[in-house]
């Protein structure tokens, strides 16, 4: 379901991309690294886990390469899933390769991405270039991305889960980004960074559903309908400051709004502080961060529409809707060198765990009405009054990586 793949592609994000999508900052390479990576996603009755492993080597002085390859597999029961469709497993496998440029003060880079699912088959190619100026203390960037999507839907043929023959959809989404780093001081660094996003085609759920009222205390289901182009603009801020004690602070605020009428607000504060051997026996990185996040809902949302066709456009996935999300972190990285390995410079061992709220205004817990959707509640309640809807999420995260 296309919500399912919403949050498996934030937890991917959430848990993944520092790891596995480090680009090369302007005159300098990536070092050579592997890792393996495993993370676990378990809220909201979906549950989310699997493996990755990424490789990275440089190929004389001016290339570097990075493959990887990250699986996923879901079960999911969440509210969705139980008021418009029937509960499902499903594995995502993904396998990426991607290549680094240094020529002078500059750094190119291309790549390809490569989803696919049962009911999803994504490609995606793109590319940056990065470039040091003024001694450098100014970096600036510019990005392109380009991916074409795959939307299937699965039905159930002669007891046998397989595509639906009679459906079949096509989804692209092209992005640009500009932007720019500047060291203030010896202890500040400042960033920011402008991307556009143009995405056209199908792009709601096959399988998701909208209510609406029959009466003053029946409800009844359609299938929702969104417009097929969707175009998105977000400005973000960054600041590090890095304190007497070998200690860092950092913080970001985020600006998002697109042509659906969502307006996106995030903030983040973040504090790492490393401790060497003569504390704790060993070289430790610890790192706490918080995380808030508010929007407002799409012009065409509602939780339950008035009648039956009450619009052209109409949605009921939760996040379209206008909810708050908090997410707090910590992270503890080892450090450590094996002797009898001396072409490893360092190796890694990294513990992450996260926990998420999201708290929603106006998107009800169909469950507790579902009568002929569902299982009937023992004490059902009328349609548009039930409980309004919070998600809770544990995020875990381990990997190893090896420098060398």
């Amino acid at each position: 379901m296309a919500n399912q793949k919403h949050i498996r592609s934030a937890t991917f994000v959430i848990t993944c991309l520092g790891l596995l999508a480090q680009a090369a900052s302007a005159g300098v390479l990536p070092e050579d690294r592997a890792d393996l990576l495993y993370f676990r996603y378990d809220g909201g009755g979906v549950q989310i886990s699997g493996p990755s492993m990424l490789v990275r080597k440089s190929i004389g002085d001016h290339v570097s390469v990075a493959a990887n390859y990250y699986i996923d597999m879901v079960s999911s029961a969440s509210v969705d899933v139980e008021t418009s469709a029937s509960p499902y497993e499903d594995e995502r496998t993904q396998s990426s390769l991607s290549v680094d440029f240094l020529h002078g003060s500059s750094t190119y880079t291309i790549g390809y991405v490569n989803s696919d699912e049962s009911d999803y088959k994504a490609k995606t190619m793109y590319a940056s270039v990065s470039h040091d100026m003024f001694g450098d203390l100014t970096t600036i960037s510019f990005g392109f991305k380009n991916g074409k999507n795959d939307v299937f839907r699965n039905v159930k043929i002669d007891d046998i889960k397989q595509n639906d023959p009679n459906f079949q959809q096509e989804m692209e989404s092209k992005s640009y980004s500009v932007g720019v780093s500047q060291i203030v001081t010896k202890n500040l660094v400042l960033s920011g960074q402008y991307e556009v996003i143009t995405d056209e085609g199908w792009l709601n759920s096959p399988y998701r559903s909208v209510r609406f009222f029959i009466g003053t205390d029946q409800q009844g289901q359609q299938p929702e309908v969104y417009p097929n182009t969707r175009s998105s603009n977000a400005a973000s801020i960054r600041g590090k400051y890095f304190l007497p004690w070998r200690a860092a602070l950092d913080g970001m605020y985020r600006f998002y709004t697109d042509t659906w009428g969502v307006v996106g607000h995030t903030g983040e504060l973040g504090y790492v502080h490393p401790l060497d051997k003569k504390f704790i026996g060993g070289d430790w990185i610890f790192e706490a961060r918080l995380r808030y996040y508010t929007q407002t809902a799409a012009d065409f949302y509602q939780d339950i529409f008035p009648r039956a066709d009450f619009s052209n456009f109409m949605a009921r996935d939760k996040e379209l809707a206008t909810y708050t999300a908090m997410t707090g972190g910590l992270n503890a990285t080892y450090e450590f060198k094996i002797e009898r390995f001396p072409w490893l410079t360092k190796g890694q061992i990294n513990l992450r765990y996260d926990y998420m709220a999201v708290d929603y205004d106006d998107f009800r817990d169909a469950r507790f009405s579902l009568g002929s959707f569902g299982t009937l509640p023992d004490e059902p309640l009328a349609p548009g009054t039930e409980p309004l809807y919070k998600l809770r999420a544990n995020i875990y995260q381990f990997y190893i990586s090896a420098f060398f």
